[in-house]
């Protein structure tokens, strides 16, 4: 049964903080920009949406095995929030040549246009990471369109590599960190 909750992560320029639903407003602002949507596809979700979608998350995964774990960025400098970090963690009974047995988190992230170029989704990607490696997670997992290449600079700088496997078009990018 995963049970993981999103707690305070610091890194050296940025605090994550766990998401929250009065995080909406500012998030809905931050991640406005219709270009942020070009690989996932869809639009930006105005504040009530985002405030809906945040009440989802936060009341968590139906699944007893599934532990959903979000936070927004906060670069200190500025103080207001960058973007977001996630990590969808679930718990496997049984392995296959994909995937082994034990944890598995699948992590997503996105920082706003005004943001993008600074490092802070490689920062916090690893922070993700790292905190995923100390909670027993074997395998960490993303999922890439492979002409997101800024995607994929933040997936190769949180330590995972790309594979061969595709799942609805993106590349499965994958660390292994009982290997690691």
């Amino acid at each position: 049964m995963s049970d993981l909750t999103a707690v305070p992560l610091r890194t050296a320029r940025i605090d994550l903080v766990p998401l929250r639903i009065d995080h909406a407003p500012e998030m809905a602002s931050v991640l406005a920009d219709p270009a942020l949507h070009t690989f996932i596809g869809g639009a930006p979700d105005s504040e009530p949406g985002l405030r809906g979608r945040y009440a989802r998350m936060l009341a968590g995964s139906p699944d007893p095995g599934v532990s959903w774990c979000n936070w927004v960025l906060r670069p200190r400098a500025a103080g207001s929030l960058a973007g977001t970090v996630q990590a969808t963690v679930t718990d496997t009974d049984a392995g296959s040549d994909a995937v082994p047995a034990g944890r598995v988190a699948e992590i997503a992230w996105v920082v706003g246009t005004a943001w993008q170029g600074r490092g802070f989704a490689s920062e916090a990607a690893s922070a993700l990471v790292g905190w995923l490696r100390s909670h027993e997670v074997r395998t960490v997992l993303a999922h890439i369109h492979p002409g997101h290449h800024a995607s994929a600079a933040v997936a190769r700088a949180a330590g995972l590599t790309p594979t061969d496997l595709r799942q609805d078009g993106e590349v499965r990018w994958e660390l292994r960190l009982a290997d690691a």
